[in-house]
């Protein structure tokens, strides 16, 4: 069985190099290369590879983006110059991942190792989460996410959403006049926003804290927060209390 392959880098060299490298391996079958991380999740639907070797560090949407903004990631060998805390969270998950600059040796491994996992019939999605959970631990908060529509992924910096809501078992992001669902729970969305600048309002509501223009009282104790966007939103009691801690009121 040949690996279909998917090479992503955002540097045309460290392409140029993995093709190189790839073109004698007869495990490997090259479909394609991405500049980016939005070209990346394009063209993996596309074309369905088993292997991706994915950067992580990329402008717009890195490789962490691009894992999460998949429904079914394929097997993923990571090209990397991250730190050494990372490389350990990878080797603890066992997954692999190769450290620029890298041998032909070591991609060789790399590339046998990916085929013993996949020819297994073990699933690559179950091994995703614990991987990611690790790397949250020491990775900064979100900057951008990925919105999925019917003609086009748009990635978002997060300082541009106004409000978040769950809403009849979907994640609505607003911004400004627009709606955007997100593919992702409430609680996940919130485990990976800066608490600074984020705020759980209500059990179904996060905000962005800058947005916050007025603290309306309202009915049992209970407020609602306008926005700059003239949207208001339902602040819980319970929440009440931790938002006059964050702002002093």
């Amino acid at each position: 069985m040949k690996l279909r392959t998917l090479i992503v880098d955002d540097e045309a060299p460290a392409r140029e190099r993995l093709r190189r490298l790839l073109a004698g391996n007869e495990l490997i079958e090259l479909v394609g290369e991405a500049r980016d991380g939005v070209e990346a999740v394009e063209m993996i639907e596309e074309t369905s590879p088993h292997l991706v070797l994915l950067d992580i560090q990329m402008p717009v949407l890195d490789g962490f983006g691009v894992i999460e903004a998949l429904q079914e990631p394929p097997a993923i060998i990571f090209v990397t110059a991250y730190d050494e805390y990372a490389i350990r969270a990878f080797e603890v998950n066992a997954l692999d991942y190769l450290l620029k600059p890298f041998s032909q040796e070591r991609l060789n491994k790399a590339i046998e190792r990916a085929h013993e996992e996949l020819t297994s019939g073990q699933e690559f999605a179950d091994r995703i989460g614990p991987l990611l959970e690790s790397l949250r631990e020491e990775k900064r908060y979100t900057e951008r996410v990925a919105v999925r529509e019917p003609d086009r992924i748009l990635v978002l910096d997060v300082e541009e959403i106004d409000w978040i809501e769950a809403r009849q078992g979907q994640v609505v992001v607003h911004v400004g006049q627009e709606e955007h669902v997100l593919a992702r729970t409430l609680a996940d969305l919130e485990a990976r926003l800066d608490p600074t600048l984020f705020f759980r309002a209500h059990r179904s509501v996060i905000v962005n804290l800058d947005r916050v223009k007025e603290i309306i009282p309202w009915f049992a104790g209970s407020h609602k927060l306008r926005l700059t966007t003239r949207a208001e939103v339902d602040l819980s009691r319970s929440r009440g209390k931790a938002l006059r801690e964050i702002l002093g009121w």
